[in-house]
């Protein structure tokens, strides 16, 4: 009998165990004891930027995953916490920072797309320059960054990358009707091209050359106040090959103009005053101190390998966040109320047999989700809660398939001990069946899906496997050690006391199997009194 009684005290204890060591590993590593919250809970903004490229068709993944990466440098350089940068699908990048920090979001998503091109027509130099190049560096101790202008608009028509450059005719005859105020930011250009630009703030144009130096070729940028007049410049520093090349190029044409293109857009067209063959390079150009903070800003991490434009920008307040998130465990308690009051009404004792699991299995969800926070940096949001409020229904469902094949059992005229074993070998194929059909559905959609929705496919998942340990380590074990109690299945209180007085009675045996028992037992008795005679 002891034998028999080891298995199930033997799975209650693993899952108690288990338990046990998934809150000793939250109370003994990491700091946070609670969920990470998505941005739609806990408030913040989310910003969806798109590539683009001169085709129309996705950008290569290394340089979407190289764009990542050097927003993500920015996002630390300005000291962003907790800011995620993340690529969804093919040609996004989505940027989330938390709490009340959504100008910040939008200026991360700055392309930078950074060009130096030399200026072949447009405002003269006899003019007052729009800035001017110098080797000297500032007096000034350089300030770092501060944050980034970003820039609106999608992008224009583009020539396919495999089409012939855009030669200096072509480009004059698109500069000569040119109008700024219809030309759209982020334009998508090639650096081998000759092209017409406006300037960022639309007033004036320029027939610009192909490009001399890309701006990945910086090493840095800063800025600073330029000694004497005392106003504020961005500090250039290029790498080896770029200062080769900028001190060739500076050499050969000091009294032109040079035009630095951001996205398309001239930020400045500085005079080449001196040639420079050592760093930093001035860039002078009516800045203030914001505006020259930001260009150095949009620089100092290099220029992105793309364009892109802003798809999508979703601001939160944590007042919100807040009320969403009481919102969604409202909903989640109501959802368990509802259940616990079907099952009392329904199967009595065994109805708190069901929240006991219930409970069990959100303390176990509870203590992944801490630990999913601080290893993979699993976050919370409404989707997911929505996704726990599914599974509760799924779980529930587990114990009514295995409730219903126990009173089945029982109405067949077997006693609640040798039923549990027989409904659990019928319910686990079902409940395995149903758990397998909904972690495919929900490992699809994860697969399939972007945004909000993974969190809504990463829950269900994970709460279906969870219900499974629930079910085999605590649930049916439990019932096996409940069917050894003679008053459980005979108590009216218990769900089953029911089934007992209704059930089936033993069928009666055919007629002519009694007749044939009877005829047996008769010549049976009747070479007995043979033998004896």
């Amino acid at each position: 009998m002891a034998q028999r009684q080891l298995p199930a005290s033997r799975y209650i204890g693993a899952f108690f165990l288990l338990v046990a060591l998934l809150y000793t590993l939250i109370f003994l590593t990491g700091d946070t004891r609670t969920p990470q919250l998505g941005l739609d809970l806990r408030g913040g903004t989310t910003v969806t930027l798109t590539a683009q490229t001169p085709n129309g068709k996705a950008p290569d993944p290394e340089d979407l995953d190289l764009a990542r990466q050097i927003i993500e440098q920015r996002v630390n350089g300005l000291g962003v916490a907790e800011a995620e940068v993340v690529t969804e699908g093919d040609s996004n990048i989505v940027i989330s920072v938390p709490g009340d920090n959504g100008e910040q979001a939008r200026e991360l998503g700055q392309t930078a797309q950074l060009r130096f091109r030399p200026v072949l027509a447009g405002p003269e130099p006899a003019t007052p320059p729009a800035g001017a190049v110098e080797g000297a560096p500032p007096t000034d101790t350089p300030s770092p960054s501060g944050e980034a202008t970003p820039t609106d608009g999608s992008a224009p028509a583009a020539p396919a990358p495999d089409a012939p450059p855009v030669t200096e005719e072509q480009a004059a005859a698109e500069y000569a009707t040119l109008t700024c105020a219809d030309e759209p930011l982020g334009a998508v250009d090639r650096s081998e091209d000759y092209v017409a630009a406006c300037s960022e703030n639309g007033e004036v144009k320029y027939l610009l050359g192909p490009t001399i130096i890309e701006g990945t070729e910086i090493e840095d940028a800063r800025a600073g106040t330029q000694q004497g007049t005392g106003e504020w410049v961005v500090l250039l520093d290029f790498n080896d090959t770029g200062r080769t090349t900028w001190a060739n190029y500076t050499a050969a044409n000091v009294g032109k103009n040079v035009a630095f293109t951001l996205d398309g857009r001239v930020i400045s067209a500085p005079t080449i005053q001196s040639a420079i063959t050592s760093n930093p390079t001035t860039i002078t150009g009516q800045f203030d101190q914001t505006s020259a903070e930001e260009l150095a800003n949009q620089l100092r991490y290099g220029a992105l390998p793309l364009t892109f434009t802003q798809a999508t920008a979703q601001s939160i307040s944590t007042e919100l966040g807040a009320e969403q998130l009481r919102a969604g465990l409202i909903a989640g308690a109501i959802g368990v109320a509802l259940v616990f009051v079907y099952a009392l009404i329904y199967y009595r004792l065994l109805g708190l047999v069901m929240l006991a699991s219930l409970i069990l299995s959100a303390v176990v969800v509870y203590a992944v989700l801490v630990l999913l926070g601080r290893q993979i940096g699993f976050t919370l949001s409404l989707a997911g809660i929505a996704g726990f409020i599914v599974s509760i229904g799924i779980t529930a469902d587990s114990f009514v398939v295995y409730f219903e094949r126990l009173k089945d059992e029982i109405r067949e005229g077997r006693t609640l001990r040798s039923a549990v074993p027989r409904a659990w070998v019928r319910a686990r194929r079902t409940i395995l069946s149903a758990d397998a059909v909904s972690f495919l559905a929900a490992a699809i959609l994860y697969v399939l899906a972007i945004g909000d929705v993974k969190g809504f496919a990463f829950t269900l998942g994970m709460s279906t496997v969870l219900d499974l340990i629930v079910v085999f380590l605590f649930t049916h074990p439990l019932m096996a050690v409940l069917s050894r109690f003679k008053g459980f299945a005979g108590s009216r209180f218990s769900g089953l006391g029911q089934v007992e007085h209704t059930r089936r009675p033993a069928r009666p045996a055919p007629a002519g199997s009694k007749q044939l028992a009877t005829a047996g037992t008769a010549s049976r008795a009747g070479a007995q009194d043979r033998s004896t005679s």
